[in-house]
C-alpha cells in the first residue's frame, strides 16, 4: 500500500470559471435554451417533428387497414377530423423535405400553422422549389 506524503505548503485553491456559450430565448411562451452560434446544432422544431411522426404513424395504420379513415384515427386519438386530414398531408412532403427537417434544416420561416394551412403541391421537384424561395 502506497502513502501520500505533502512536502509543502497546501495550495490554495483557485476558482475556476467554466464559460458555456448558450442564450435563453422564449419561443411560445416557453423559455428554450439555444446555443449561442447558429452553426453549433441544427434547430429542430419540436412540433413539426411531434406532426411528422404522428402522420407517418397514422399512414401506417391506414395502409395496414388497422383503421379505415382519418376520422377513425380522430375518435381514437380525440382530435377533430380536419385536424388529423391536415397532418396526414404531411406524408406527401418530399423524402430530401422530410430528410432535413429531421436534420434541422428546414427554413427557418416554415412553421407547422403554415404547413396545415397550406395545399402542398404533389411533385416533389416543385416542393423543393417551393421550400428553397422560404428564406430567400
Amino acid at each position: 500500500m502506497s502513502r501520500i506524503f505533502q512536502a509543502g505548503e497546501a495550495i490554495q485553491p483557485t476558482s475556476l470559471t467554466t464559460f458555456i456559450p448558450i442564450r435563453i430565448k422564449r419561443s411560445g411562451g416557453r423559455k428554450v435554451v439555444v446555443p449561442a452560434s447558429n452553426d453549433a446544432a441544427p434547430a429542430h422544431d419540436a412540433p413539426i417533428l411531434t406532426a411528422l411522426s404522428r402522420a407517418f404513424h397514422w399512414q401506417r395504420l391506414l395502409d395496414e387497414g388497422r383503421v379505415k379513415s382519418g376520422t377513425e384515427i380522430a375518435r381514437r386519438e380525440g382530435l377533430h377530423h380536419t385536424t388529423v386530414n391536415e397532418l396526414l398531408r404531411l406524408t406527401l412532403l418530399s423524402p430530401a423535405l422530410v430528410r432535413a427537417i429531421l436534420d434541422g434544416r428546414q427554413p427557418k420561416t416554415l412553421s407547422l400553422i403554415w404547413l396545415k394551412n397550406n395545399e402542398l403541391p404533389g411533385d416533389w421537384e416543385t416542393q423543393q422549389a417551393w421550400f428553397a424561395g422560404f428564406d430567400a
